[in-house]
């Protein structure tokens, strides 16, 4: 018989617990590892550069299955520190010692805050820590307070360097069965939802040719720099037709790079790219926009960690097109917000 109390401890869940509980599930983390954009980028970045990592010590933050960790031991790091406060770090105990780097690779459970690990300088610091709209679900405040705390002076970081960028798509037929299906379910009027579905961001692939502006960089972070408080920013943004056309939604992905290797290594996320699990953002305007080649929808773009959940973002889009009205949006991206492995299914809207 299931436990009474379980029900209780679920509906009182926030997004904030599922992050590490959800994490656990092996699914999310053969979802990552069959990524072959993301897991063979920290390969060539860590492996190819054995002369970074040669009798170095490493921390591996958010270590997961340890599959970092073991490129920076196959690399010739003297000892890698993994630290992650999800269940699945019992098995990767497991598959360290399975493929002979139990000598080389120390893994501790717990949050990297509260945690006292074995070792108290690192020359690098690995993790794969980008999200949805690159800062979703992020750890990159977990990074950014292990670098401050754990990294020598003239340390590095896997990687260092991260950019948003922001363009705006036609794409009536999705917004069509997405937003508008609202209007008329069977007959009836459920407009008071559509509301609701407009302002939660769609995480899914776009194809390039519904991109009908250039792109424009939001956000640049620099991960040797970056502070706490450059998570919550507002940017300009000034997005200029490439044709004419209508815009139903705007979009938006990232690129990461590690800078501090001998061959720069980078990958995109973007529509323009071999195909990643973190997929696009797109974010649905209220109305169409119509715009003419050399046009541009000029505004801003804010965002900021939910006051409740800081793993959750609430991101406001304010834009002008040309001779339309000024419109402002308020986004907000939540684990009710799109489809993920293992979401609650009664974990609702007012649960973020």
């Amino acid at each position: 018989m299931a436990d009474p109390s379980s029900s209780v401890k679920h509906e009182s869940m926030t997004s904030k617990d599922y992050y590490a509980d959800s994490y656990a599930h092996f699914g999310i983390h053969e979802e990552m590892l069959k990524d072959s954009v993301r897991t063979g980028s920290y390969r060539a970045a860590i492996i190819n550069n054995p002369h970074l990592f040669e009798g170095k010590t490493v921390l591996d933050v958010g270590c997961g299955t340890g599959i970092l960790s073991m490129f920076a031991a196959k690399a010739g790091a003297a000892h890698v520190v993994g630290i992650d406060m999800s269940n699945i770090i019992d098995q990767a105990i497991k598959i360290v010692q399975a493929n002979g780097f139990a000598d080389k690779i120390t893994l501790v459970k717990g949050k990297l805050e509260e945690t006292e690990l074995p070792i108290q300088q690192f020359d690098i610091i690995i993790s794969e820590w980008m999200g949805y709209f690159l800062l979703y679900e992020s750890m990159l405040d977990t990074v950014l307070d292990a670098r401050d705390r754990y990294l020598k002076p003239g340390g590095l970081i896997f990687p260092d360097h991260a950019t948003l960028f922001l363009a705006a798509i036609e794409d009536q037929d999705y917004k069509e069965e997405k937003i508008n299906f609202w209007d008329n379910v069977y007959g009836f009027d459920y407009s008071c939802i559509k509301d609701i579905a407009l302002r939660e961001p769609l995480v899914d692939t776009v194809d390039l040719k519904a991109v009908v502006t250039d792109p424009w960089i939001i956000k640049k972070i620099d991960l040797t720099t970056a502070k706490k408080e450059d998570l919550t920013f507002t940017s300009t943004f000034k997005l200029k037709a490439t044709r004419n056309d209508y815009v139903h939604a705007f979009l938006a992905w990232f690129d990461v790079s590690f800078e501090c290797t001998h061959k720069n290594v980078s990958f995109s996320t973007g529509p323009h790219a071999k195909y990643t699990h973190w997929k696009q953002t797109v974010f649905y305007t209220p109305s169409t926009i119509t715009i003419s080649d050399g046009q541009a929808i000029t505004g801003e773009l804010a965002c900021s960690p939910n006051a409740r959940n800081n793993r959750d973002l609430d991101i406001k889009i304010s834009y002008q097109a040309a001779d339309g009205p000024a419109t402002t949006v308020d986004y907000k991206m939540c684990v009710a917000s799109f489809h993920r492995p293992l979401c609650n299914p009664a974990l609702s809207v007012n649960n973020c």
